[in-house]
């Protein structure tokens, strides 16, 4: 129950905070954000404010905010169709009611005429019991809605669609996901630096095991070794290396206690690496110190490393290094994260930023359907100076999104065959 619990919260804050980054620049933008969505597939749960339609869907497999722009606009008001409009005081239309008219008492009906919901915001018709038969024309408030089968959808002036902005708006309104992934990642670190501390050099001792062999001898947290067999210690660095090169060899450590100077003999027990070394070790952590402007600089520090490893990663996959089954879906998140959760808090919330690291670094590659792919198609416009045909840019990211569907199928079924089967 609590890999479940973490597996959600963990997933429920990658996503939530790449998508609020494409919220936040798209609605800086002007744009109107149709729905922001945690999951695909059937809704689980959804509220409406401030325009946008918040969800939480079935499937956990990302997440989307719907912009208006991209995908086709609204149903088209042509001429002939009979619509309901519901006014304002100032005889704006606030509503138009497309069917099931008698649900609103108070609405005009028109025959029209004609209709722009995009750029003009007019409505010109016909009203239904005009004797006179003359042309009215009504103004449609840049938020009015249209009302289909009892669901309501406000419309998108030309200005509020995602086309209508410039490059740049565009493109940090798609670039602000997968940095928001990065951001998060960074601040992930600063807090673990903060609650934990952050390595410290100096030749301190750390946390002490109970079953190590420091605990054992009488070492304490907190003394300070000068010296190892009478060779002058310096740094942590310098106790780790005295310390494994001697496996099962008694160590007279000369240590600093609250002002008083005990020598103390130790002997580090074996512990054999996976590449069948064996060192020495004696159970102390290293020492931790916690600072605000260290731990600002601890998050930097670990983002670009992570960062970095995850690219070293990616290129081994493409020159062949590793192989597809090296890549894990869902269910290998899932496991891994069991795994981790046993761990502890802190190793959980290092997972947390790798994984949001791994997941803005993903969006990012040049792919249709994924936000890099996006980003490309705006360097090709910037470079043409107009923009690729909407319908082929389409086409490109539907067969990107199918491709990339059909990769996660065979991601999780090596990930059932690899833990379940």
């Amino acid at each position: 129950m609590t890999t479940v619990i973490a597996f959600i919260i963990i997933f429920g804050a990658l996503v939530f905070f790449h998508e609020l980054g494409h919220l936040i620049f798209a609605k800086r933008a002007g744009i109107l954000c149709r729905e922001f969505a945690i999951g695909f597939g059937p809704k689980v749960f959804s509220f409406m404010k401030n325009e946008t339609v918040y969800t939480i869907r079935l499937l956990p497999i990302g997440g989307f905010v719907r912009m208006a722009g991209e995908d086709p606009e609204m149903v088209e008001i042509k001429p002939g169709y009979r619509i309901g409009l519901v006014l304002n005081k100032e005889e704006e239309v606030h509503k138009i009611v497309l069917n099931n008219k008698e649900k609103f008492p108070n609405a005009i009906v028109m025959e029209v005429e004609y209709a722009d919901i995009e750029h003009s915001l007019i409505v010109k018709g016909y009203l239904e019991g005009d004797k006179e038969e003359v042309l009215q024309t009504y103004k449609v408030l840049p938020d009015a809605v249209l009302v289909e089968d009892g669901v309501e959808t406000q419309i998108a002036p030309y200005n509020r669609q995602f086309g209508s902005k410039t490059l740049g708006q565009r493109t940090m309104a798609i670039f602000a996901g997968p940095m928001m992934n990065f951001v998060l990642a960074f601040f992930i670190f600063i807090i673990i630096a903060l609650l934990q501390g952050i390595p410290s050099n100096d030749p301190m001792l750390g946390k002490l095991t109970e079953d190590g062999a420091a605990f054992s001898a009488g070492l304490k947290e907190g003394d300070i070794v000068q010296a190892v067999e009478g060779v002058e210690i310096s740094s942590w660095s310098d106790v780790v290396e005295v310390i494994r090169k001697n496996p099962e060899n008694e160590l007279t450590f000369s240590i600093e206690r609250d002002g008083t100077d005990l020598e103390i003999p130790v002997t580090p027990r074996v512990n054999k690496l996976e590449d069948g070394q064996t060192i020495g070790i004696i159970g102390v952590y290293s020492p931790t110190e916690k600072s605000p402007l260290k731990a600002i600089s601890y998050g930097a520090t670990e983002t670009y490393f992570w960062t970095k490893e995850i690219f070293s990663a990616l290129g081994k996959l493409v020159t062949g290094q590793f192989s597809i089954d090296a890549l894990s879906g869902p269910v290998g998140i899932y496991q891994s994260t069991d795994m981790v959760a046993q761990s502890g808090i802190f190793y959980l919330m290092r997972w947390a930023g790798m994984l949001s690291i791994n997941l803005g670094i993903m969006n990012l590659l040049p792919i249709p359907a994924l936000d890099g792919g996006r980003l490309l198609f705006f360097v090709v416009e910037a470079i043409r100076g107009k923009p690729i045909d909407r319908q082929k840019e389409g086409l490109i990211h539907f067969l990107g999104f199918a491709l990339l569907m059909l990769l996660m199928l065979v991601v999780t079924w090596n990930d059932i065959q690899r833990f379940f089967l």
